[in-house]
């Protein structure tokens, strides 16, 4: 695999990970937990996407 895929796996499996976590935040009822999750999620799939448009570009 070349170096972008592997970035790309990263970012797949933290945003991911986000998801649940904004789950187990909202079963401990934790209104901050929530609302950090949603915010790494954001900033996780941005960052993905401008990757991607950027590779996308230079191809």
């Amino acid at each position: 695999m070349k170096l972008g895929k592997w970035i790309f796996l990263l970012l797949a499996f933290l945003a991911a990970m986000c998801m649940t976590l904004i789950g187990v935040a909202i079963g401990m009822r934790s209104t901050l937990g929530t609302a950090g999750a949603i915010f790494a999620l954001i900033v996780i799939m941005g960052t993905g996407f401008t990757l991607k448009k950027k590779m996308s570009d230079t191809l």
